[in-house]
């Protein structure tokens, strides 16, 4: 997958969501996966030709794990030849999910601080928006925890604005997908990670369970982002209470 192919994909999400204008200062959350990785370098690409003016750093929270230290340094070097000023907010985020509160359902509670933390630096940088990683096969996966785990019918949408701290979450890579970016993120630089959680989680049980729907329906991921973007395929009882009122 080449960078003018991602470009591509990429701007048709920032075009129909609207998820940059004139004059931003939008802060890319780096964890240093291929994820956050593969957006950090798209938006720096984006930036030199893009109708929109926008100014671009780059953070990563350390979440100082007890039993090993993560290197940015590999992302210190990528922004500096992207020409990105970048940021490292030291936290014990890591200490406290682990070691103190000794979590056994650890994401929830680490998600929460970890956006936290990116939210308040890009805030105190002057930043107005925040650009995570997720792509399209995030956005299935959230939409299928919520529904196994908690009853919902529920997932992320590609910007939302956090009244509290006065700053809008863009999700740029929101129509590419999960496959293009592990074939792009060959060619950078990504830090392993350190998380003691690392592909013990839900999240990786869901992708997996999908993967095993996939061997039966091939098109099982395209059918379930068709059904998420496309409000014409949303039929469900609300709907239909709103039509009995009329009926």
């Amino acid at each position: 997958m080449t960078t003018q192919k991602m470009l591509s994909c990429m701007r048709k999400g920032i075009t129909k969501y609207q998820l940059i204008r004139d004059g931003d200062k939008i802060a890319v959350g780096v964890s240093g996966g291929k994820d956050s990785v593969t957006l950090l370098k798209l938006l720096a690409e984006y930036k030199r030709f893009s109708p929109e003016r926008f100014d671009l750093i780059a953070i990563s929270v350390d979440l100082n794990f007890s039993e090993t230290k993560t290197d940015f340094t590999p992302i210190k070097e990528l922004c500096q030849q992207l020409s990105v000023e970048y940021f490292i907010e030291k936290t014990d985020i890591g200490k406290v999910v682990f070691d103190v509160r000794k979590e056994t359902n650890p994401c929830a509670l680490c998600s929460k601080m970890r956006k936290g933390a990116l939210n308040n630096l890009a805030k105190a940088k002057g930043c107005n928006k925040v650009a995570l990683g997720h792509h399209a096969d995030d956005m299935i996966d959230t939409m299928m925890l919520s529904l196994l785990y908690e009853g919902r019918l529920s997932t992320f949408a590609p910007k939302s604005y956090l009244d509290k701290i006065d700053l809008t979450l863009i999700r740029p890579m929101i129509m590419i997908k999960e496959i293009d970016v592990v074939a792009y993120s060959k060619t950078l630089p990504i830090v392993k990670s350190c998380c003691p959680a690392n592909k013990l989680t839900k999240r990786e049980y869901v992708k997996n369970l999908i993967a095993s729907i996939g061997k039966d329906i091939p098109n099982v991921r395209d059918m379930m982002f068709t059904a998420l973007t496309h409000p014409e395929r949303y039929n469900l009882f609300d709907k239909f209470e709103k039509d009995i009122e009329t009926l």
